[in-house]
């Protein structure tokens, strides 16, 4: 058996993804432009922005950050960079986890290797696959409390899920759903929600058995919803939606922090049987935060909005002792007001038009 060497971090350090997408200021839909920007960034900038699966997308990500502070801080330095370099061909960014109206045919596929071989695997999945969203890493001190950490937050990502959905409409149709990229996303081979792992030697173990029947080249390929990152160190949140405002992406990743700090104080979390995580990630994906939450623990039933309110609860030291709480106004305004997917819907109910949709956002994306 081949040993994964996991690069320890002390501290809860942050790094943060975000997939964006390419739209044209004209027509407001997507835009096969990334391999001309790719050209033209500057070498400071070679490590936090990338090309992704489509000519139409294009991702950002931070350095190593300590604080929601750093993120802040580098991210804005980097859209404005993106931004300004995007003036030169009349388009500009979107946050989004689906483009409202755009056609999955219609994009063009990034020429690399990896990319052009995922999709021969996954043909007709993959032209659907014009999805984005926001990956958090968060750094853990060693290998097994990453596990019981991972094991842990498979619990608490239906509502991480339900605080950030921003999907519901593809190809121009309201799908009825809060997140049409999350079932997108499960059509893939090896996504979705992980199983439990009993320890770091069990991970291992699973990795090497899938390298070498081929089933994967690398651990990248195994994109879990939650997952270890044996380099960088860390534990990976993947399942969220991409929040259509600014703060509201600072207030998850802080959320985000803070959940994983406090996890890993606690004992090791029982193996929970999926299917109660299934039905509590379903009713995050159809009903976002009207949704029922079952708690995987005393199978009592609750709110999602309950639930969320007992997370805050849960992470509140942890957030004191991160100098994040602050972030928690965030997390009420977005209990209150709703998520990016019931404001598109009102924004579209009110002028039947996906282009004021993408307009309007863009215009608060700061406020």
């Amino acid at each position: 058996m081949n040993f994964i060497e996991f690069n320890s971090s002390p501290n809860p350090t942050i790094g943060v993804e975000i997939e964006l997408q390419l739209i044209d200021n004209v027509t407001f839909d997507l835009k096969n432009i990334s391999h001309k920007i790719l050209t033209n960034i500057d070498k400071k900038f070679s490590d936090r922005i990338k090309y992704e699966l489509f000519e139409s997308m294009i991702e950002i990500n931070t350095g190593i950050c300590n604080t929601i502070q750093d993120v802040n801080d580098d991210l804005k330095q980097t859209l404005s960079y993106l931004e300004d370099i995007l003036l030169n061909y009349n388009a500009s960014i979107n946050f989004s986890s689906l483009h409202p109206f755009a056609r999955g045919k219609n994009q063009i596929i990034t020429n690399d290797t990896r990319y052009k071989r995922i999709m021969k695997d996954l043909q007709i999945i993959g032209t659907r696959f014009i999805t984005q969203g926001l990956h958090v890493h968060i750094g853990i001190q060693d290998s097994e409390k990453t596990i019981n950490v991972n094991n842990a937050l498979r619990m608490y990502l239906p509502l991480l899920l339900a605080l950030t959905t921003s999907s519901p409409f593809y190809e121009g149709e309201d799908t009825g759903l809060h997140s049409y990229r999350t079932k997108i996303f499960e059509s893939l081979p090896l996504a979705g929600l992980p199983d439990y792992l009993d320890d770091w030697n069990h991970f291992v173990k699973l990795t090497n058995n899938l390298t070498d029947a081929k089933v994967i080249k690398s651990v990248k390929d195994l994109w879990w919803e939650v997952r270890p990152h044996p380099g960088f160190g860390t534990v990976e949140v993947r399942i969220c939606d991409i929040p259509i405002n600014f703060k509201e992406i600072l207030a998850l990743v802080a959320l985000i922090q803070a959940l994983v700090v406090a996890l890993q104080n606690l004992k090791k979390y029982p193996n929970v049987h999926i299917q109660i995580l299934e039905s509590n990630k379903w009713q995050a994906v159809r009903y976002g935060l009207e949704g029922v939450f079952i708690d995987p623990l005393t199978l009592k039933q609750l709110t999602i909005r309950k639930a969320i309110e007992d997370l805050c609860k849960l992470v509140e030291p942890a957030m004191i002792s991160l100098g994040s709480s602050k972030y928690f106004t965030t997390v009420e305004e977005i209990l209150t007001k709703g998520t990016g997917s019931s404001k598109k819907r009102e924004l579209f109910r009110t002028s039947k038009s996906f282009e004021f949709v993408i307009r309007s956002l863009k215009e608060q994306f700061y406020d």
